[in-house]
């Protein structure tokens, strides 16, 4: 996912998203070995495990990295929704040759995302749109063209429902924790507001493994929002930005050639 644009604030405001060039490395590394093992080997080869272990890192990691820039680095959480989602139809074909068990269209996980953040920036902006007078029709129209969407978009993009509201729940937590860091009050709003994420990130998966490596995956990234961004230092090796903008499209290009030459 491409990362975002500088955001306006005084940076000093801001937490550190030094942690966030080691998790693009861990995202796309997670993430290719777990559509290796459910695309390209076969059953015979004993690597089903790595989907309900190492595999169940990379969505949540890539929901909090949106999340985190989308709240926190971005002018304009449209806009880069808007890049996320041009990646996801560059992937869509390629996508749609790997082999599956369900029928019909499923959009892959940067139309998620994209869809995701615009949920989660709407969110985040409602309340100071209704302390500046919005009209409570238009605030009751808005919320039902909302759910309109989410109940739409869920049955046809990658994680369904709820994945479309991991990046939501992720920046109203990130919120909440951000602003409560080092404070002695506000903690138990923080803590509240951390619930819905911890719930939905819980109800992602069917085995307990993948559900306790997701949940763990939004626990460590919620810590890096309530302090724990000040401690990683910046990742060695930074990726290039090309490769992470392409890596998604190209790796399902590459498997569906190797599937076909097969």
């Amino acid at each position: 996912m491409p990362l975002a644009d500088a955001a306006t604030p005084d940076t000093a405001a801001r937490p550190s998203s030094n942690w966030a060039g080691w998790g693009q490395w861990l995202a796309l590394i997670t993430m290719t070995l777990d559509h290796l093992a459910r695309y390209a080997f076969p059953e015979a080869w004993g690597l089903g495990w790595i989907d309900s272990s190492l595999g169940r890192i990379a969505f949540p990691l890539f929901a909090g990295m949106v999340a985190w820039h989308g709240l926190f680095n971005t002018r304009d959480p449209l806009r880069y929704a808007r890049r996320v989602l041009v990646i996801g139809l560059v992937a869509q074909l390629p996508y749609a040759l790997m082999p599956r068990d369900i029928d019909g269209l499923i959009l892959n996980i940067c139309f998620t995302l994209s869809l995701g953040l615009i949920g989660g920036a709407w969110l985040l902006n409602l309340p100071p749109r209704l302390a500046k007078g919005l009209a409570a029709w238009r605030t009751a129209a808005e919320s039902l063209a909302v759910l309109g969407v989410w109940a739409l978009a869920g049955s046809v993009v990658e994680y369904g429902h709820l994945g479309l509201l991991l990046i939501p729940f992720y920046m109203l937590a990130m919120q909440r924790l951000h602003l409560s860091a080092g404070a002695s009050a506000g903690w138990r709003t923080a803590a509240l507001a951390t619930l819905p994420l911890l719930l939905a990130a819980g109800l992602m998966n069917s085995s307990e493994m993948a559900k306790s490596v997701t949940v763990a995956t939004c626990l460590t990234v919620l810590c890096l929002a309530a302090g724990a961004h000040r401690l990683p230092s910046k990742v060695p090796f930074a990726m290039p930005r090309r490769l992470w903008l392409a890596w998604y499209p190209a790796h399902f290009a590459a498997i569906a050639l190797w599937l076909g030459l097969s």
